[in-house]
């Protein structure tokens, strides 16, 4: 439950949330959009109406299977939100996926988890695919073969073929991986997902949870679609603002979206990743949190502080940690590019999470926020 990470089950859920905070909603909407964001359901129905619908990134624990993955590639439909509340629905009608072995295909990809020194063989699998992929790993130092640029490299895996990269786990921390065949182009289509890299020794926290921002033009993945409209990278605008893929209020959906569950004293861990083009300072209300990593280098003690702001750039990795010491309640994570949290002219929306108490989870106003991200129980 929750985004990826070490959140409340589906049955902890339930039972922190009380069947009567969940009846209460009952016959709730959320203001009408004025204008929604990409709604495209158009022309385009049909055509995406025969693609498989993109589920939630999962954790891939590639050292408990043995070191190895593999990648398939995959078309998709991607609701950001399905709804019709807070600006809604907004949909990518076409999207190229990532699918872990016999997973389903997420956007952003799978989260492929392993321990330092337990490195990786990660088989890209093409044989379905109708145009050329490759795997680049960020962070980590491994063979020039392995780099996943085919302009350096000359490895591409084309259509009807596997190519199998070992990635080392010789970087601690936490990183981002993508297609770098036509970059621009294949990660606004979404093949983009996070890599971690446990150190030896490593302490979890009491919550920790994995999300990646990122902002795309609707307007490729329409064009991409079949539908009539123009795209350019040069002109590239912005108008849709994810977490974790999801669009607010979806990403409070607790198994759709990315909700911050925490409980009053929780020590949390958020591994924050833009796999975006432009940067996003991420704020969480009323908890001052330090950043304890970046891009896989751990920050000095004598370097942490306490912020409300972290500004994530292109690429960058962020982990920060902070104690859930708060009134028990529920406080917004979002982008402060204001801009950036709207489902077209709608406000709020895009790039916007939350810190939810356990304790507040049985009130009437999250009951309410349950019906706006679409949560039954």
């Amino acid at each position: 439950m929750g985004a990826p990470g070490t959140g409340l089950s589906r049955r902890e859920f339930l039972k922190a949330t009380g069947v009567a905070g969940l009846s209460a909603s009952a016959g709730c909407t959320a203001p009408s959009a004025e204008q929604p964001a990409a709604n495209t359901q158009t022309t385009t129905a049909a055509a995406s109406s025969s693609l498989p619908t993109t589920a939630p990134p999962q954790v891939v624990d590639v050292e408990d299977q043995g070191g190895s993955v593999t990648l398939k590639t995959k078309p998709a439909r991607h609701e950001v939100h399905p709804l019709d509340s807070m600006g809604g629905p907004v949909e990518l009608p076409k999207v190229w996926a990532f699918q872990a072995d016999d997973r389903p295909p997420s956007v952003p990809a799978p989260i492929l988890r392993t321990t330092e020194g337990e490195d990786m063989e990660v088989v890209l699998d093409n044989t379905q695919g109708k145009r050329p992929h490759t795997v680049h790993f960020h962070g980590v130092q491994k063979a020039w073969k392995d780099d996943g640029v085919p302009t350096t490299t000359g490895i591409t895996v084309k259509p009807g073929e596997k190519h199998t990269y070992t990635i080392p786990a010789n970087v601690p921390g936490t990183h981002i991986y993508h297609c770098h065949f036509q970059t621009h182009r294949h990660i606004d289509m979404g093949m983009y997902g996070i890599f971690r890299v446990d150190p030896k020794g490593y302490e979890p926290a009491d919550k920790e949870y994995f999300m990646t921002l990122k902002e795309w033009d609707s307007r490729l993945n329409r064009m991409m679609a079949g539908e009539d409209v123009s795209y350019s990278p040069r002109n590239r605008n912005p108008d849709v603002f994810t977490i974790n893929g999801k669009s607010a209020p979806r990403t409070l959906h607790p198994e759709d979206g990315s909700p911050i569950i925490v409980s009053q004293g929780d020590t949390v861990r958020l591994h924050l990743v833009n796999g975006g083009y432009m940067s996003h300072p991420m704020h969480i209300h009323n908890h001052r949190f330090q950043r304890v990593e970046k891009d896989g280098g751990t920050v000095p003690k004598a370097a942490r502080h306490d912020m409300d702001v972290t500004n994530i750039a292109p690429a960058e990795r962020h982990t920060i940690e902070f104690t859930a010491n708060s009134d028990p309640g529920i406080y917004l994570m979002h982008c402060h590019k204001v801009n950036h949290v709207m489902n077209g002219n709608f406000y709020p929306g895009g790039m916007l999470s939350g810190v939810v108490y356990e304790e507040a989870m049985d009130t009437d106003i999250f009951a309410t926020l349950m019906d706006y991200a679409g949560y039954k129980g």
